[in-house]
């Protein structure tokens, strides 16, 4: 029986060792050719977009074209962002348009929205602070809205909201601080000074974030100052300001303002791959954008409790707060009372779209909604004038006594004039917002009646 030589072992060695090896390049290079390469998670734009000065404006009234904003269409501008890139949502404050019961309602359904629009902080403003701290915490029970305050406390210091949130996007911090301006302060809310209490919360925080953002519900020319007095803040949004204003450097630090009912967002990028600074544009939320389902539904729901509600008049807060000593026959009558002795300009009125001033409410619903019924009722809240839609349904739609006044005297006597200039009544309701082309002697030829309209040219108007 043969035997290998040690030589002839080592070379069959040498081969196995070079088909190993040969083996393990092929191995690897199947693997860098990335057969078993993990793949890489494909990088989102990260958005922080801020919202503000909502004013109670849940969607446009309607009353005119082209009316921009509202809860439905914000949402389905966040939803159409998040679809490609990592969104943060806040809100400066504002969202109320005053503090009457009606408001608190219409409060509670916006905190409603916002929090299912997925909100990480709502900065606690002017028309929040006028609610009160009790109503707050209640609204906060019922809706889940973060709030946030770094200024504002009660008599005792003690906090009404936290003063930072911090919210974490793609492995880093946002720290984000909110302030109202100290001329906002309630008898039961005080108000320090926005900077200092900035300036102290940072202390308090430092090294809990990476980035400062600071909401700042301050008119413009206080927004102007605390910018160039906090250059730690990466970026500031204000509100209120009138107009909204495109984000722009104040030395190291980005400012602009989100205002005028929520239509306009700010939309601010923070430093990434595509940049290595803060910057921004303003967002119009036009028609263009859709009404987001869940939005339309929170209205549904808020619509349904005014209805059942059936609030008055003063429980809107638009009721007018009548001088001392006005007489007691300062009454609304009733068109009805006017028939008997006006009866052309009575049957020229019923035929007129004032009449059914009303009825134009009821396709969306709006019927049972005091900002809309406040213009479309007679007298809404005068001594004997429309009280709400159940309790004075005689009362809905534009009649006589919206444009000359409280008539009960002159019915009683005719020889008491009515109280109003009717010409100088239609702006009350006419105005800006919801008719922003209306000019008065073109509608008011429209709508002429009584003994000057046949025998006086229609471009010369006299008011009846």
């Amino acid at each position: 029986m043969s035997t290998s030589s040690p030589t002839r072992f080592c070379i069959e060695a040498r081969k196995r060792d070079l088909v190993l090896i040969l083996i393990v390049l092929l191995i690897g290079l199947g693997c860098w050719q990335g057969c078993d390469k993990p793949k890489q998670a494909a990088s989102h734009p990260t958005y922080i977009v801020i919202s503000g000065d909502t004013q109670g404006w849940i969607v446009p009234c309607g009353c005119t074209a082209n009316q921009s904003g509202g809860l439905p269409r914000r949402a389905t501008y966040l939803r159409q962002l998040r679809s490609g890139a990592d969104v943060l949502y806040f809100d400066v404050g504002g969202a109320a348009a005053g503090d009457s019961p009606y408001q608190q309602m219409k409060l509670e359904a916006i905190f409603a929205g916002e929090t299912s629009m997925g909100i990480s902080a709502h900065n606690i403003g002017g028309s929040e602070l006028a609610m009160g701290a009790a109503s707050l915490a209640s609204l906060v029970n019922s809706t889940h809205i973060p709030l946030l305050s770094a200024n504002a406390h009660l008599a005792d210091h003690s906090s009404i909201a936290p003063e930072i949130r911090i919210v974490q996007f793609q492995g880093k911090r946002l720290g984000v601080i909110g302030v109202v301006s100290r001329r906002f302060a309630t008898a039961e809310i005080a108000v320090s000074d926005p900077h200092q209490a900035i300036l102290d919360v940072i202390a308090r925080h430092k090294g809990e974030y990476d980035s400062l953002l600071v909401l700042a519900y301050l008119p413009q020319e206080e927004l102007e100052r605390l910018a160039t007095e906090t250059p730690e803040a990466d970026a500031i949004v204000g509100g209120p300001t009138g107009q909204s204003i495109v984000p722009r450097r104040v030395g190291p630090t980005l400012v602009a303002s989100a205002t005028n009912k929520g239509k306009f967002l700010i939309q601010l990028t923070p430093p990434g791959a595509d940049s290595v600074a803060w910057n921004g544009t303003v967002v119009e939320l036009g028609k263009s954008y859709a009404d987001d389902e869940d939005q339309v539904a929170n209205l549904h729901a808020y619509l349904e409790l005014l209805k059942e509600r059936d609030l008055t008049a003063a429980e809107s807060g638009y009721a007018p707060v009548l001088p001392v000593g006005v007489p007691s026959d300062y009454r609304i009558a009733g068109s009805t009372s006017c028939i008997s002795c006006h009866a052309q300009s009575s049957a020229i009125w019923a035929h007129s779209l004032h009449a059914a001033a009303g009825r134009t409410l009821e396709p969306r619903h709006f019927e049972v909604d005091p900002d809309c019924l406040r213009c479309h009722t007679t007298g809404y809240g005068l001594p004997g004038g429309f009280v709400s839609p159940v309790r004075t349904p005689q009362l809905y739609g534009v009649g006589c006594e919206s444009c000359h006044g409280p008539s009960e005297a002159h019915v009683n006597n005719p020889m008491v004039h009515t109280q109003y200039q009717a010409f100088d009544q239609c702006v009350r309701c006419h105005d800006e917002e919801n008719s922003p082309i209306f000019e008065r002697v073109t509608y008011w030829n429209k709508i002429r009646h009584g003994k000057d309209s046949t025998t006086r040219p229609a471009t010369e108007v006299v008011p009846n």
